[in-house]
């Protein structure tokens, strides 16, 4: 019983197979193109003899080039300028183009735009809610340091004067600045 191939060598069956008949055509190509080579003789080029670079004789150089413009060129440098060939800037003029006028550019597609704003909103909102502890704290701390003053301060006036009374003077100005507060809350 044999066993079925795994499936990363079939995977890899169809390149190789592919690889393999290219191979076997280029060698068959190579091989036909030697037998006709050796039946038919080789011809030389006019232009290319067995030294690179050199000619076989003078009748087989190319022609000179010549100094003199192309009649089409010449023609086209002796006509006027016209008004729809503004070649050139005349007599201070600026250039215009008047088939291709420039249209404004669109603003640039930045990717993860929506993204972008969303974290800047949730950075906007987390630093509002920082910013909102922040005042929570300090007013439940400078609650703590009022209360703290305030159990303070009527605690010397509840220790005894000279004879063992409360100190009435005292005790009254923190009650009375007590009740402004409270009053002043409703």
């Amino acid at each position: 019983m044999s066993t079925p191939p795994i499936s990363s060598q079939r995977t890899n069956v169809a390149p190789v197979k592919k690889i393999k008949d290219n191979l076997i055509r280029k060698a068959k190509v190579k091989k036909s193109y030697s037998k006709i080579k050796e039946k038919e003789p080789i011809v030389p080029s006019k232009y290319y003899s067995d030294a690179p670079g050199a000619p076989e004789s003078e009748n087989d150089a190319p022609p000179p080039a010549s100094m003199e413009l192309h009649p089409a060129r010449q023609a086209m440098l002796d006509e006027p300028p016209t008004a729809g060939n503004n070649t050139s800037k005349t007599d201070g003029e600026t250039q215009e183009r008047p088939s291709r006028e420039r249209r404004p550019l669109k603003p640039k597609h930045a990717p993860f735009e929506k993204e972008a704003r969303l974290a800047e909103q949730r950075k906007e909102e987390a630093e509002a809610r920082r910013e909102e502890m922040e005042k929570n704290r300090l007013e439940r701390q400078r609650k703590i340091e009022e209360r703290e003053r305030f159990r303070k301060a009527m605690a010397k006036a509840r220790t005894g004067g000279k004879n063992g009374q409360r100190k009435l003077g005292r005790e009254s100005k923190v009650l009375l600045e007590r009740v402004k507060s409270l009053v002043g809350k409703t």
